[in-house]
């Protein structure tokens, strides 16, 4: 028996689309990728569900995700990017972006996942934001997968990132001021005390020209971050 799509289907995936931000040509992969197994065990029709998208969307998200990061923070490390992606892709924060897009009120559950509250599980969630992905990828191509992913990741990457590196206060202090005011950074070395084995640097910098901070540690590098600590500090408490 083929599955045919209801006008009432079709119209709630035309709408979800609208919110993901994705005109599909065909509207069918979206069905595909919020139809649960236990749906499709209870159903007569020739639906598919989604574990082969999921799959797919699961490659596509990796490679996406690890392409946004690597653009986004290029001072970060291999091992700070890894962390990132590491914490941008578990299950917790893909059901939680899934939430966000209300992914579980367009799922297709069977009976028993539906009354066992499956709409909202989070395992669920998580396959169904992949699939969607495996399904932008099949319908639009890589590009616009990539854009959506990035889209998606965008504000979560913001908090990984101050997670994972939060020492960095230089990123910090120049994301800091690129959002308030475009200003110059610029960080100078105004002292080095301590013999060759025990050195230790004293660093200022300078926003606009103006004086905002110093700091010393063992490198210059060690003493630029606690300089930019010194500014943010100043800047957001006076």
């Amino acid at each position: 028996m083929t599955y045919e799509m209801t006008e009432k289907r079709r119209a709630e995936l035309v709408r979800l689309s609208g919110q993901i931000g994705v005109s599909f040509h065909d509207l069918s992969l979206l069905d595909e990728a919020l139809t649960h197994p236990s749906y499709t065990n209870e159903k007569k029709d020739a639906i598919t569900h989604n574990e082969r998208l999921e799959f797919l969307g699961d490659a596509v998200l990796e490679l996406a995700s690890s392409t946004y990061l690597y653009a986004r923070f290029p001072d970060c490390t291999e091992g700070e990017l890894t962390k990132m992606r590491a914490s941008l892709v578990q299950s917790e924060t893909l059901a939680r972006l899934a939430r966000q897009l209300d992914l579980g009120s367009y799922l297709r559950l069977g009976r028993g996942e539906l009354l066992g509250g499956g709409a909202d599980r989070q395992n669920n969630l998580e396959n169904a934001f992949e699939a969607v992905i495996g399904a932008v990828y099949l319908d639009r191509g890589w590009e616009t997968a990539q854009d959506y992913v990035a889209r998606q990741l965008a504000s979560e990457a913001t908090l990984v990132r101050h997670s994972h590196v939060s020492h960095d206060y230089k990123t910090a202090l120049q994301e800091h001021i690129q959002q308030k005011r475009h200003a110059s950074i610029a960080y100078e070395l105004i002292g080095e005390t301590g013999p060759d084995h025990d050195k230790r640097f004293t660093t200022r910098v300078l926003i606009a020209g103006q004086a905002m901070g110093e700091g010393t540690g063992r490198s210059k590098k060690e003493a630029e971050q606690q300089a930019a600590a010194a500014a943010l500090h100043r800047i957001k408490h006076g």
